[in-house]
């Protein structure tokens, strides 16, 4: 059996790390040059820092040991269960000393993936698994579960700041407000303590057409009474969060669509998903498809 995974994010790396741990050779093929997707930290100002999903939370037996594993490896650490203006009650949530991109890393090792490589039409293979957001799968093949999905964008601001001089906190829903949804103190969740924010803003803002940077800063100084003017790198993601969804992955044929667009939009779900396609191609019992 050949199976080729297109995308390295955290479903395609989870589908492809459960099949060839079962004997299965999988190929997987990632546009970007580098694996992870949203699992994403980039190196800034001589660290990483997390640019993509802003941590992890867990409720999954599954995977609740994945993350107890990479705790023992010294790859992931519970971070905090409290972010200000939280409802509903508390819930733990996990950070990555090295960058949420080093688990991405751990999970690649031993894969076979090919970076810098867009895929445009279904490889020739006994089976092909897209592991993206269905917007983009639709560009290599019409499937009816892509079709359903509908994703919302976000810019991420990361603000490099001279010294810290806000008072200590993980982060923040900055509920109601036009253009700013999180805060996340880096310095925190990497246990650095360098002075280093990091702001995700509402779709809404995301979908306008003004400068992204500005905006961002004043909202974050404006939450958090800051004066000091920091250095500013942005990042655009156009399809960063799904509305949530059902079934656990989706299949047509030969091929299977999995991400986390397949219930509540967070990393462990994604990781779900691409398990339980790996499953299905398997034969192994598992979640079913939502597709008909």
């Amino acid at each position: 059996m050949t199976v080729v995974v297109v995308g390295a994010g955290i479903a395609g790396l989870a589908c492809a790390r459960e099949l060839v741990d079962a004997g299965v050779p999988a190929r997987v093929i990632e546009r970007d040059g580098q694996a992870g997707g949203r699992l994403a930290s980039d190196w800034i100002g001589g660290r990483w820092v997390d640019t993509g999903a802003a941590y992890l939370t867990a409720d999954d037996p599954a995977f609740l040991g994945r993350l107890q594993s990479w705790r023992i490896a010294g790859l992931a650490r519970p971070w905090t269960d409290t972010f200000r203006g939280q409802h509903g009650p508390p819930a733990l949530r996990w950070a990555a000393p090295g960058g949420l991109r080093s688990l991405a890393a751990d999970l690649a090792r031993g894969l076979e993936i090919t970076l810098g490589t867009e895929v445009t039409s279904l490889p020739d293979a006994d089976a092909v698994v897209l592991a993206m957001p269905g917007p983009q799968a639709l560009r290599i093949a019409d499937l009816p579960a892509a079709r359903e999905q509908i994703w919302t964008p976000v810019v991420t601001a990361i603000l490099e700041y001279p010294e810290r001089t806000w008072p200590d906190f993980g982060g923040a829903f900055v509920n109601d407000h036009p253009v700013l949804a999180t805060i996340c103190d880096d310095g925190d969740r990497r246990g650095d303590r360098a002075p280093v924010l990091v702001a995700h803003s509402t779709a809404a803002f995301a979908r306008a057409s003004a400068p992204a940077g500005e905006a961002l800063v004043h909202a974050v100084a404006e939450a958090l009474g800051l004066t000091a003017a920091p250095q500013v790198t942005i990042k655009h993601w156009p399809y960063a969060q799904p509305r949530p969804g059902h079934g656990g992955f989706a299949r047509s044929g030969t091929t299977y669509l999995c991400g986390d667009a397949f219930g509540r939009p967070r990393v462990q779900t994604a990781w779900l998903s691409g398990r339980a396609a790996a499953r299905a191609i398997l034969g192994k019992p598992g979640i079913q498809s939502t597709e008909r």
